[in-house]
Protein backbone atom coordinates (compact mmCIF):
# COMPACT_ATOMS: atom_id res chain seq x y z
CA UNK A 1 0.00 0.00 0.00
CA UNK A 2 3.00 2.47 0.95
CA UNK A 3 4.28 2.24 -2.64
CA UNK A 4 1.46 4.41 -3.45
CA UNK A 5 2.99 7.27 -1.82
CA UNK A 6 6.33 6.11 -3.16
CA UNK A 7 8.20 3.80 -1.39
CA UNK A 8 7.34 -0.22 0.05
CA UNK A 9 6.27 -1.57 3.51
CA UNK A 10 6.73 -4.24 5.44
CA UNK A 11 4.64 -5.11 8.22
CA UNK A 12 -16.67 -8.34 18.83
CA UNK A 13 -19.11 -9.92 18.32
CA UNK A 14 -22.29 -8.53 15.93
CA UNK A 15 -24.23 -6.78 17.73
CA UNK A 16 -28.61 -6.69 17.64
CA UNK A 17 -31.38 -4.27 17.17
CA UNK A 18 -32.03 -3.31 20.54
CA UNK A 19 -36.12 -3.75 20.63
CA UNK A 20 -37.84 -3.23 23.76
CA UNK A 21 -41.15 -4.56 22.94
CA UNK A 22 -44.41 -4.60 24.77
CA UNK A 23 -45.10 -7.62 26.61
CA UNK A 24 -46.49 -9.97 24.41
CA UNK A 25 -46.46 -7.75 21.52
CA UNK A 26 -44.86 -9.47 18.04
CA UNK A 27 -41.57 -7.72 16.67
CA UNK A 28 -41.68 -6.74 13.23
CA UNK A 29 -39.69 -4.94 10.65
CA UNK A 30 -39.96 -4.49 6.91
CA UNK A 31 -37.86 -7.12 5.14
CA UNK A 32 -35.25 -5.30 3.25
CA UNK A 33 -35.52 -1.78 5.63
CA UNK A 34 -32.08 -0.27 6.21
CA UNK A 35 -30.99 0.08 9.92
CA UNK A 36 -28.08 2.64 10.26
CA UNK A 37 -25.66 2.13 12.10
CA UNK A 38 -23.40 4.99 12.02
CA UNK A 39 -23.39 8.00 14.04
CA UNK A 40 -21.22 11.12 14.87
CA UNK A 41 -19.62 9.67 17.99
CA UNK A 42 -19.94 5.69 16.60
CA UNK A 43 -19.19 3.36 13.83
CA UNK A 44 -18.41 0.09 13.36
CA UNK A 45 -15.49 -1.97 11.60
CA UNK A 46 -16.84 -4.79 9.97
CA UNK A 47 -13.86 -7.47 10.62
CA UNK A 48 -13.83 -10.94 7.62
CA UNK A 49 -12.11 -13.29 9.33
CA UNK A 50 -12.70 -15.79 6.54
CA UNK A 51 -13.06 -13.00 3.68
CA UNK A 52 -15.97 -11.30 2.33
CA UNK A 53 -17.87 -10.97 -1.20
CA UNK A 54 -18.89 -7.34 -2.08
CA UNK A 55 -22.18 -7.03 -3.87
CA UNK A 56 -23.45 -4.06 -5.15
CA UNK A 57 -26.83 -4.95 -3.44
CA UNK A 58 -28.00 -7.68 -1.37
CA UNK A 59 -28.15 -10.82 -3.44
CA UNK A 60 -27.04 -8.71 -6.56
CA UNK A 61 -23.72 -8.27 -9.14
CA UNK A 62 -20.74 -8.87 -7.31
CA UNK A 63 -18.26 -5.92 -6.73
CA UNK A 64 -15.32 -7.45 -5.45
CA UNK A 65 -13.96 -10.57 -3.57
CA UNK A 66 -11.71 -9.67 -0.66
CA UNK A 67 -9.70 -12.65 1.11
CA UNK A 68 -8.39 -12.53 4.46
CA UNK A 69 -6.01 -9.79 4.25
CA UNK A 70 -5.70 -7.84 1.73
CA UNK A 71 -1.77 -7.07 -0.90
CA UNK A 72 0.06 -6.29 2.48
CA UNK A 73 -1.17 -8.92 4.92
CA UNK A 74 -3.10 -7.14 6.79
CA UNK A 75 -6.90 -8.61 7.70
CA UNK A 76 -9.65 -7.32 5.61
CA UNK A 77 -11.76 -4.49 7.06
CA UNK A 78 -14.73 -2.45 6.03
CA UNK A 79 -16.52 0.85 7.54
CA UNK A 80 -19.79 -0.76 8.24
CA UNK A 81 -22.55 1.90 7.21
CA UNK A 82 -26.64 0.24 8.12
CA UNK A 83 -27.60 -2.79 8.28
CA UNK A 84 -30.46 -4.67 5.67
CA UNK A 85 -32.76 -6.47 8.34
CA UNK A 86 -35.39 -9.01 7.54
CA UNK A 87 -39.25 -9.17 8.64
CA UNK A 88 -37.97 -10.34 12.17
CA UNK A 89 -35.66 -7.61 12.48
CA UNK A 90 -32.85 -9.56 12.10
CA UNK A 91 -29.86 -8.54 10.09
CA UNK A 92 -28.86 -10.03 6.88
CA UNK A 93 -26.58 -7.49 5.48
CA UNK A 94 -24.17 -4.89 5.87
CA UNK A 95 -23.72 -1.74 3.84
CA UNK A 96 -20.50 -1.16 4.28
CA UNK A 97 -17.88 0.99 2.60
CA UNK A 98 -15.33 -0.72 0.35
CA UNK A 99 -11.61 0.24 -0.49
CA UNK A 100 -11.89 0.11 -4.25
CA UNK A 101 -11.76 2.40 -7.09
CA UNK A 102 -13.75 4.53 -7.65
CA UNK A 103 -13.09 6.52 -4.22
CA UNK A 104 -16.34 6.18 -1.82
CA UNK A 105 -17.30 2.85 -3.29
CA UNK A 106 -19.82 0.90 -1.03
CA UNK A 107 -21.56 -2.32 -1.35
CA UNK A 108 -23.19 -5.20 0.58
CA UNK A 109 -21.37 -8.31 2.54
CA UNK A 110 -23.55 -11.13 3.89
CA UNK A 111 -23.89 -10.69 7.77
CA UNK A 112 -22.49 -13.85 8.77
CA UNK A 113 -19.62 -12.86 7.18
CA UNK A 114 -18.88 -10.37 9.42
CA UNK A 115 -17.39 -9.61 13.25
CA UNK A 116 -18.22 -6.15 14.45
CA UNK A 117 -16.44 -3.94 16.57
CA UNK A 118 -17.31 -0.59 17.86
CA UNK A 119 -15.13 2.12 16.93
CA UNK A 120 -15.57 5.66 18.99
CA UNK A 121 -12.73 7.41 16.74
CA UNK A 122 -12.89 9.95 13.87
CA UNK A 123 -10.79 11.72 11.94
CA UNK A 124 -11.16 15.26 9.54
CA UNK A 125 -8.51 16.18 7.49
CA UNK A 126 -8.65 20.17 5.96
CA UNK A 127 -6.74 20.06 3.21
CA UNK A 128 -6.94 24.20 2.72
CA UNK A 129 -6.13 24.42 6.07
CA UNK A 130 -3.35 21.66 5.88
CA UNK A 131 -5.02 20.20 9.67
CA UNK A 132 -5.77 16.76 10.70
CA UNK A 133 -8.29 16.69 14.15
CA UNK A 134 -8.94 13.13 15.97
CA UNK A 135 -11.47 13.00 17.64
CA UNK A 136 -12.59 10.13 20.82
CA UNK A 137 -16.31 10.35 21.36
CA UNK A 138 -17.06 13.30 19.65
CA UNK A 139 -14.45 15.13 21.65
CA UNK A 140 -11.42 16.44 20.30
CA UNK A 141 -8.05 14.78 20.84
CA UNK A 142 -5.68 15.68 18.66
CA UNK A 143 -5.04 18.92 16.23
CA UNK A 144 -2.09 19.23 14.21
CA UNK A 145 -0.78 20.67 10.71
CA UNK A 146 0.05 18.47 7.92
CA UNK A 147 1.05 18.16 5.07
CA UNK A 148 -1.10 17.44 1.96
CA UNK A 149 -1.16 16.66 -1.96
CA UNK A 150 0.34 18.82 -4.08
CA UNK A 151 -1.09 20.86 -7.15
CA UNK A 152 -0.35 17.90 -9.52
CA UNK A 153 -1.14 15.21 -7.32
CA UNK A 154 -3.88 16.46 -4.84
CA UNK A 155 -4.92 14.55 -2.07
CA UNK A 156 -8.62 13.39 -2.46
CA UNK A 157 -11.64 14.44 -0.56
CA UNK A 158 -14.50 12.23 0.61
CA UNK A 159 -15.11 9.88 3.57
CA UNK A 160 -13.34 7.00 3.83
CA UNK A 161 -12.26 4.97 6.35
CA UNK A 162 -8.84 3.44 8.02
CA UNK A 163 -8.54 0.05 6.23
CA UNK A 164 -5.59 -0.68 7.28
CA UNK A 165 -2.12 -0.26 9.94
CA UNK A 166 1.30 -0.73 8.94
CA UNK A 167 4.46 -0.17 10.35
CA UNK A 168 7.30 0.19 7.59
CA UNK A 169 10.51 -1.52 7.62
CA UNK A 170 12.23 1.70 7.57
CA UNK A 171 11.27 3.79 10.11
CA UNK A 172 13.70 6.35 8.86
CA UNK A 173 12.08 6.20 5.23
CA UNK A 174 9.89 8.44 3.44
CA UNK A 175 6.61 7.04 5.88
CA UNK A 176 8.54 7.22 9.25
CA UNK A 177 7.17 4.94 11.83
CA UNK A 178 4.00 4.26 10.57
CA UNK A 179 1.24 4.13 8.35
CA UNK A 180 -2.40 4.49 8.54
CA UNK A 181 -4.07 3.22 5.37
CA UNK A 182 -7.48 4.71 3.95
CA UNK A 183 -9.84 3.43 1.71
CA UNK A 184 -8.85 6.40 -0.95
CA UNK A 185 -6.93 6.61 -4.03
CA UNK A 186 -4.99 9.07 -5.80
CA UNK A 187 -7.10 10.37 -8.59
CA UNK A 188 -4.10 10.96 -10.93
CA UNK A 189 -1.70 8.23 -9.86
CA UNK A 190 -3.75 5.38 -11.09
CA UNK A 191 -0.48 3.30 -12.86
CA UNK A 192 1.30 3.40 -9.19
CA UNK A 193 1.74 0.01 -7.47
CA UNK A 194 -2.05 -1.50 -6.03
CA UNK A 195 -3.39 1.75 -7.87
CA UNK A 196 -2.16 4.56 -5.72
CA UNK A 197 -3.62 4.24 -2.06
CA UNK A 198 -3.48 7.06 0.33
CA UNK A 199 -2.32 6.65 3.81
CA UNK A 200 -1.55 9.14 6.80
CA UNK A 201 1.90 8.74 7.83
CA UNK A 202 5.36 10.11 9.10
CA UNK A 203 7.86 11.41 6.86
CA UNK A 204 11.91 12.02 6.28
CA UNK A 205 10.83 15.35 5.06
CA UNK A 206 9.94 17.58 8.31
CA UNK A 207 10.37 20.98 6.11
CA UNK A 208 7.31 19.47 3.99
CA UNK A 209 5.03 19.97 6.80
CA UNK A 210 2.31 22.28 6.68
CA UNK A 211 2.98 22.44 2.79
CA UNK A 212 1.15 21.08 -0.17
CA UNK A 213 3.69 18.69 -0.92
CA UNK A 214 2.81 15.12 -1.03
CA UNK A 215 2.18 12.88 -3.72
CA UNK A 216 -1.37 12.62 -2.16
CA UNK A 217 -1.01 11.03 1.28
CA UNK A 218 -1.19 13.01 4.30
CA UNK A 219 2.24 13.40 6.32
CA UNK A 220 2.10 14.12 9.82
CA UNK A 221 5.76 15.04 11.93
CA UNK A 222 6.70 11.58 13.31
CA UNK A 223 6.24 12.04 16.65
CA UNK A 224 2.43 12.88 16.07
CA UNK A 225 2.15 10.45 13.48
CA UNK A 226 3.33 7.47 16.38
CA UNK A 227 0.64 9.29 19.11
CA UNK A 228 -2.42 8.70 16.54
CA UNK A 229 -0.78 5.33 15.37
CA UNK A 230 -1.50 3.81 19.03
CA UNK A 231 -5.59 5.49 19.19
CA UNK A 232 -6.46 5.42 15.64
CA UNK A 233 -7.98 1.77 15.22
CA UNK A 234 -9.06 -0.19 11.74
CA UNK A 235 -12.66 1.11 11.02
CA UNK A 236 -11.99 4.70 12.22
CA UNK A 237 -14.41 7.28 9.84
CA UNK A 238 -11.70 9.47 8.03
CA UNK A 239 -13.46 12.48 6.56
CA UNK A 240 -11.00 14.46 3.86
CA UNK A 241 -12.54 18.24 2.80
CA UNK A 242 -11.40 20.76 1.08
Amino acid sequence: MLAGCGGTSGSGSRTAPVVEPKLGAKVTCTPGSVEPLRTGTLAYAGIAPDGAVAYRKPGGAVARAFGKTNANGYPTVFGVLGAVVDGRCQRTWYRVQLPIRPNGATGYVRAEALRLERVTTRIVVDISARRLMFYRRGALVLSATVAVGSQATPTPTGRYYINQRLVPSDRNGPFGPGALGISAFSNVLTGWVQGGPIAIHGTNEPWSIGKAASNGCIRLPNTTLERLFRVADAGTPVVIRA
